[in-house]
């Protein structure tokens, strides 16, 4: 509670209104003291913060929010506890995120009716990848339901990461107990099976034919039979366009063996990815215009201003005393408070109907029994005498709104007493009150309510200890409301181990199905106990050599065990192959030439010794035997003779800096090359563009560069050509208008491809004529691109991958890997037969046919699947080797196989 007048704070968040209130918890609009940001806060009800199980929960869903956060789902900003509890009470759990407009699927439906079938492919897509990245740890969500999926402008986005987000109803009981409802069953659940990944593909179908039809498929008969019916007979889906009428109906299959994996779901309903499919716009007017007034009206909150004048009749309910701090109590147990205004019609809500599977199979046009009378609190003061209530309003009595059932017929519009609409003309959705000041009159808006997305946690994957017997108890036990003791949390997925009563045989693995990942030949992980790896490299189609801060390990790629680790090369760079029987290692101070089988050092350079006190920069790049890089030292420019009569300058100390070429199977220098100093401390950062037969093409990385040479090129990048033989520079060239940091890459043929602006342009390498240009993605730029046979293959900051005819630079295809823009252009590795291209990014891996672009797989990894495991953010890297794709993230590696 707070004391009357002043607003509530959650941590640096300053609550402006009540948004919403769910079974476990209640949300705010707030104000980001520190960025001034608007944000939503949730914030569990005390009475069930005091209930440990619920604790452990709430909090491993809110920290495997933040491993999740990316495309579909926001990051988490903040969790922690509401500040100004009282010592003696319990204190409030809350959880702060970024606020993004949107409006839940019932609400959507309930404004626009059945969506269209563009809508519905949006939608079922953007879930299913979210919902692929939690199946890729082996966990499933339990969070999906009308009220947890959004519709924002820019796509969809799920709200809630387990049972508790998606809970129909919540209650704290004695001893500890938690007792939570859920909406809706499957099959398995019915018949008291383990929940799978698959059951939230059953999920799924549900929604996805609720979204196209306004009803969902099993509606025909009374609520009691709806187990029955959903356990037996055949889903009703006459009513969904026939183009997804059997990916739905594959979805809804009794067996969860048949149904299809999220993967598979995602690529069959927007191939370009739901990002893709979304560009431009994807909600019908009124939704988007509902959204839009949304926006606005939450922009226009402001803080309460703390000690503000009290309004008479509004600072208690009835029947309180209106002393500072009073709070009105609601059926869930959470009081008015004082410091914050409601945002539309956000009041206490009645308790919700109890019978299992209402949520997901009411009949079509029932309406849910009425709720019991609720005395008015001070913001919904009751009618004058003789005044009829407004429908969708309390009655004079005071008895409670009857809310409109999210799978219903949509209802009649209505409109909140005494509200102003938004704007003049006819209004897209029905009117809501504008919230009022802390207290004021007009606080309660007669509107729907509308949602924010707010990003808890996919349930970690249950122990594997956890018993056959636990799990069919707690699964059966949710056809009549889940009632969980303090100790039994780990079957709801808190991450805690459940005592085994009996031993249940492994699962058999499931068939690969198109859009989902092969199972990996193998999976290694980087002990935690070491820093994570810096580089990783494949020798010889033998070893996976990894370089960290402290040692360098290296890995059979057969078997995915370590075969061995060494303290020398630690800070490595890449390692390469040094003839058929070394490891080449270049270490900060010294080059290393290692034994395979144990890492033992077989021979070593030190670069004092062998390059004159020169401080040896990062490889530029290698072919066969042979690598490049740069390097510098400093050397003293003594002052000229002074004329007579003048006194002598100072001496200077200035870089000098070289190109060198070494052989690392017979271990000697080539060529050295003076080249132009870099940047402090000195040594240019060059990288191989091309390698012809006579020359080498050379690009510095911009962040090398001297402010005088950029000034000096007018903002445009310079490629070097260099002797192979002599190191002797041929040429300096410039290439249209590309920019120092723009992707570049050349091929052995003399061809030079550029990005340029948001295009990519192929010029002739030795005259800087221009060939062909490829218009790319408005507001994107392409990344560097990969040369393989006929094709140029692209990667674009607008998230998609594509490929070019090397000849006429035609497109032959461009595909989104369906994760949202904008961003770094995706990372692309070809494998060793060019018949697969791999794209890697921050958020997935996905695979697609080099030569037709057709999407065959994509993988995601939130990291350690523990509540309490740390935060991965690190971005995917590829590496190929014969018919393996051995893909990295931070200390995870799997090596998947690949045509």
């Amino acid at each position: 509670m707070t004391p009357r007048g002043r607003p509530r704070r959650f941590g640096r968040f300053t609550a402006l209104a009540r948004f919403d209130e769910q079974a476990s918890a209640v949300r705010y609009v707030a104000r980001d003291t520190a960025s001034g940001e608007t944000a939503l806060v949730t914030a569990a009800r005390p009475e069930l913060a005091a209930v440990p199980v619920f604790s452990r929960r709430f909090r491993a869903e809110a920290r495997t929010a933040e491993r999740l956060a990316g495309g579909w789902v926001s990051p988490p900003l903040e969790t922690g506890k509401a500040a100004g509890t009282p010592g003696d009470g319990p204190e409030p759990l809350w959880t702060a995120a970024g606020y993004v407009a949107a409006l839940t699927l019932d609400e959507a439906v309930g404004i626009a009716g059945p969506l269209p079938e563009r809508v519905v492919r949006v939608l079922g897509a953007g879930i299913a990848e979210t919902l692929s990245r939690v199946h890729a740890t082996g966990a499933a969500l339990q969070g999906l339901a009308p009220g947890t999926v959004l519709l924002a402008a820019d796509g969809p986005r799920l709200t809630a990461f387990g049972p508790l987000g998606a809970a129909a109803s919540a209650e704290a009981g004695p001893e500890d107990r938690l007792s939570v409802r859920l909406g809706y069953l499957t099959p398995e659940q019915i018949a008291g099976e383990e929940v799978s990944a698959a059951s939230d593909l059953f999920v799924l179908g549900l929604l996805l034919a609720y979204a196209a039809t306004g009803a969902t498929p099993f509606t025909e008969g009374p609520a009691e039979g709806a187990s029955r019916r959903i356990a037996e007979d055949e889903p009703e889906l006459d009513g969904v366009p026939q183009e997804l009428r059997e990916l739905i109906a594959s979805c809804l299959a009794k067996d969860p063996a048949e149904r299809p994996s999220a993967g598979t779901v995602a690529a069959e309903l927007a191939l370009e990815g739901a990002a893709g499919l979304a560009r431009g716009g994807w909600l019908p007017e009124p939704l988007a215009a509902a959204v839009a007034d949304q926006e606005a009206r939450v922009r226009a909150l402001e803080a309460p201003a703390a000690g503000g004048a009290e309004t008479p009749g509004t600072d208690g309910a009835p029947g309180t005393d209106g002393a500072p701090g009073a709070e009105t109590a609601g059926p869930g147990g959470i009081g008015e408070d004082r410091g914050t205004t409601r945002f539309l019609n956000t009041g206490p809500r009645p308790p919700r109907n109890d019978t299992p599977t209402t949520q997901l199979a009411l009949p079509q046009g029932a309406a849910a029994p009425p709720p019991p009378a609720l005395a008015p609190t001070a913001q919904q003061a009751p009618a004058a005498p003789g005044a009829s209530a407004a429908p969708g309003t309390p009655a004079a009595s005071g008895g409670a709104p009857q809310p409109a059932h999210p799978y219903a017929a949509p209802a009649a519009p209505y409109a909140a007493p005494g509200s102003v609409p938004p704007h003049s003309g006819p209004t897209p959705y029905p009117a809501a009150a504008l919230p009022a000041e802390a207290g004021g009159a007009g606080a309660a808006g007669g509107g729907p309510m509308v949602s924010l997305p707010l990003p808890l946690a996919p349930a970690p994957a249950p122990d594997p200890g956890a018993s056959r017997r636990t799990l069919l108890t707690i699964a059966a036990a949710a056809v009549g409301g889940l009632v969980v003791g303090g100790g039994a949390m780990a079957a709801l997925g808190s991450g805690e181990t459940a005592a085994a009563t009996d031993d249940k045989p492994a699962p058999k693995p499931r068939r690969t199905l198109p859009g989902q990942a092969p199972e990996p030949r193998w999976t290694y992980t980087h002990p935690a106990s070491e820093a994570p790896p810096l580089t990783a490299a494949v020798w010889q189609d033998e070893l996976l050599v990894l370089t960290g801060e402290s040692q360098a390990a290296a890995v059979d790629l057969r078997t995915g065990k370590r075969r061995w680790q060494r303290a020398d090369a630690a800070k490595g760079q890449a390692a390469l192959a040094a003839g058929t029987d070394l490891v080449f290692v270049a270490s900060p101070t010294e080059f290393l030439w290692l034994a395979p089988k144990d890492g033992k050092v077989v021979h070593r350079v030190r670069y004092t010794e062998a390059f004159d006190d020169l401080a040896v920069g990062p490889l530029a790049g290698s072919s066969g035997p042979v690598i490049w890089f740069t390097a510098s030292h400093t050397v003293t420019v003594k002052a000229p003779k002074p004329k007579k009569g003048k006194k002598k300058g100072k001496d200077k100390q200035v870089p000098e800096a070289f190109f060198l070429a070494y052989d690392i199977v017979r271990r000697k220098e080539l060529w050295r090359t003076p080249v132009p100093a870099g940047r402090a401390p000195g040594t240019p950062s060059y990288r191989v563009a091309a390698e012809r037969s006579a020359d080498i093409l050379v690009r510095q990385r911009s962040a090398s560069l001297t402010p005088a040479e950029v000034r000096a090129a007018k903002r445009k990048g310079s490629v070097r050509s260099f002797d192979q033989k002599t190191g002797k520079l041929l040429w300096t060239k410039q290439y249209g208008a590309a920019t120092p940091e723009a992707a570049t890459a050349g091929d052995e043929d003399g061809t030079l491809y550029a990005a340029v602006g948001t295009d990519l342009e192929a010029f002739e390498a030795d005259t800087a004529k221009p060939l062909w240009r490829v218009e790319g993605t408005e507001g994107s730029v392409y990344g560097t691109p990969l040369i393989a046979g006929p094709l140029v293959h692209t990667t674009e900051s607008s998230q998609s991958v594509g490929a070019i005819e090397r000849e006429s630079g035609r497109l032959v295809w461009r595909r989104s890997t369906e994760v949202p823009a904008p961003g770094n252009a995706p990372s692309i590795t070809l494998s060793s037969s060019e018949k697969t291209l791999i794209a890697a990014d921050a958020v997935q891996v996905t695979a697609f046919a080099a030569d037709s672009g057709e999407r065959l797989w994509k993988f995601q990894d939130i990291g350690a699947a523990e509540p309490k495991g740390a935060t991965v953010s690190a971005p995917y890297r590829v590496l190929t080797v014969g018919k393996t794709a051995i893909v990295q993230r931070e200390r995870s590696f799997y090596a998947f196989p690949v045509a």
